[in-house]
């Protein structure tokens, strides 16, 4: 019997973005199991809680089968291993990105042998986007519609719209 392949897909989705949604369904191809796993970080200043960021994502992967929702706090290794995933998936914009994620993944690996690190490249519509550009664009006002998907879009802008004052 082969053994389930199983990614994890971690980050702070504070807000989740199409572009993590490419993402995690691209992982989706590769893997029998993927657990989106949000970065619960108290010393963290986000914009939603943890519980909020995963129903979020769980709204926008609920046609996902293979996708489980969950959060985790600490290593990501560690966590992977918890977990007996065998790759951990993240996306690449710039070669800014590659320079970080490379060190992680070397760090990942050497605190947990048996675990890889996949990057895909974010397609040419994503590249610009990322959730602090998304929160950015929103507590002014602006059409972050094309950023994030659809079904949370009222969530982003009630939390985040600030009718261009910062508070």
């Amino acid at each position: 019997m082969r053994k389930e392949k199983i990614a994890i897909c971690p980050g702070s989705f504070d807000p989740m973005t199409l572009g993590h949604l490419d993402i995690i369904r691209r992982s989706c191809k590769l893997f029998d199991r993927v657990i989106v796993a949000v970065l619960d970080n108290p010393a963290k200043h986000t914009a939603f809680t943890t519980e909020e960021r995963e129903e979020m994502i769980r709204r926008c992967t609920k046609e996902m089968p293979q996708v489980e929702i969950d959060s985790f706090h600490g290593l990501l290794a560690e966590y992977a291993h918890q977990k007996h995933a065998v790759a951990v998936v993240r996306g690449l914009r710039a070669l800014s990105d590659f320079e970080y994620e490379f060190q992680m993944s070397l760090t990942n690996r050497n605190l947990n042998p048996d675990l890889e690190t996949i990057f895909f490249n974010t397609t040419a519509e994503n590249m610009f986007l990322s959730s602090s550009v998304v929160k950015q664009i929103a507590t002014f006002g602006g059409d972050i519609s094309k950023c994030v998907p659809q079904c949370i879009l009222p969530d982003i802008m009630d939390r985040i719209y600030t009718g261009g004052n910062k508070e």
